[in-house]
């Protein structure tokens, strides 16, 4: 969410981002605030004059019936207490006015880093670089449910029975390597500095609506029916919900953490073929990393983060690719980001794996996450998020790129502890 004071003095700014994000329909809402909010603060200063007034009349009161002219008194009393209704009156126009003006600020997105491409969609993305060598082997590589079935690792109509499209049951080899990516995933983190976290599977709407735009929400959560919960789409949101209405010492930050969790999201519309099987789905599991820092060092660790997972790719035998994200197709909280891309063998191009975002003070903003600084004044930290390894998708890449003539795959050496020593799956 952008600061209000910032939208108030540079409106044409604001439109002009709303213009390079390509939602034009938004223009009027900067303009639209910019009338509440000096609605509201006429109220409020309206308001606390008549508080000031109502503390020097109630001396002179005092004054008056101390004096024995309770004519007078009572004459002030009759006014202090119009004044009282008024004053009530105010006080709900700026409580409503105000709330108004959030809900706006909530629905403009925020102002995008000055080195993001402009373009409408995912087709203006810019590939940034290339890690690893993309081969395409010399044999067909079957659908990426095919080379499981034939180790016995997946069960779509049975998942389809118990709880509909989009699930699955994963098993035997299949299902050991989908938990041993996991858990490597998890190690390789907290060998570079990270602390595990398992959080909550479920926040509530304070939460959701701080961490992210009322559009994703609805596209991707699945509320609890009758409760004030809603099923998380990432860990990231229990994450920087953890931090929720605090003040962190700036000596402690950066936090840097990296979390597990289950993800559920409702994944609205149709998709094409390629992304059937495991590949979009309602329930997975992920692991995650999570940054609370200082503004300015902010873009340092948006490097970092990227890095992480294209090194942690490449430990595994898999050619990755970034590709930083255009305007268009940024989330209206976020700055800046990156998706890193696989190579898949069988398509012979590169897919999304996991994505990197600097959110700057958007979702602090929203949540109230303060730093004090070391002079005692206070402002709002910056958050980053980005996917260590999200399977099944990301098994999807494995299994192609590790893939066998005679159909074994095999187990790269910094997998194999996690997989009892295996080199190969046959």
């Amino acid at each position: 969410m952008i600061d209000l004071k910032f939208l108030r003095e540079n409106p044409e700014i604001v439109k002009q981002n709303i213009k390079n994000k390509f939602q034009d329909h938004k223009l009027p809402l900067v303009d639209e605030v910019i009338e509440l909010d000096e609605a509201s603060r006429k109220a409020k200063q309206e308001a606390d004059a008549l508080r000031a007034n109502r503390n020097a009349v109630s001396k002179q009161i005092g004054a008056l019936m101390g004096q024995g002219k309770k004519d007078e008194a009572m004459a002030l009393k009759e006014q202090v207490q119009k004044d009282a209704e008024r004053l009530e009156a105010l006080q709900a126009q700026e409580r409503e006015l105000q709330e108004k003006v959030t809900k706006i600020m909530m629905m403009i997105p925020n102002l995008i880093d000055a080195s993001v491409p402009i373009g409408k969609d995912d087709s203006c993305n810019v590939e940034i670089e290339k890690y690893g060598e993309p081969v395409v082997p010399d044999f067909e590589i079957p659908y990426h449910t095919e080379i499981m079935e034939k180790f016995n690792g997946i069960d779509l109509e049975a998942a389809g029975k118990v709880a509909g499209n989009g699930f699955y049951y994963l098993m035997g080899d299949i299902a050991r390597l989908h938990s041993a990516v996991i858990t490597y995933a998890r190690d390789f983190m907290i060998a570079r500095g990270f602390t595990y976290c398992v959080p909550p599977f479920m926040i509530r709407s304070s939460v959701v609506t701080g961490v992210m735009s009322f559009e994703e929400m609805d596209a991707m959560m699945y509320k609890i029916e009758g409760e004030d919960l809603y099923l998380i789409g990432t860990s990231e949101h229990s994450m920087i919900g953890k931090f929720i209405d605090t003040i962190q010492e700036e000596e402690a930050l950066p936090y840097t953490l990296t979390s597990y969790s289950p993800c559920f999201r409702k994944e609205k519309g149709a998709h094409g073929i390629e992304e059937r099987g495991v590949y979009r789905i309602h329930q997975f599991e992920k692991q995650e990393m999570i940054v609370v820092c200082k503004p300015e060092e902010s873009k340092d660790w948006y490097e970092k983060l990227w890095r992480n997972t294209v090194d942690l790719f490449r430990t595994l035998d898999i050619p990755v690719r970034t590709l930083e994200c255009c305007s268009g197709d940024l989330a209206d909280l976020k700055v800046k980001s990156c998706d890193v891309e696989a190579w898949s063998p069988r398509q012979k191009k590169y897919f999304e794996v996991g994505s990197c975002s600097n959110l700057g003070d958007a979702q602090a903003r929203r949540l109230k996450i303060r730093v004090k600084g070391k002079d005692g004044g206070k402002y709002f930290a910056h958050t980053l998020n980005n996917t260590v390894a999200a399977p099944p998708r990301m098994l999807i890449a494995f299994l192609e790129n590790n893939l066998n003539a005679d159909g074994s795959v095999n187990i790269p050496d910094a997998l194999q502890p996690y997989m009892g020593g295996k080199t190969k799956i046959e």
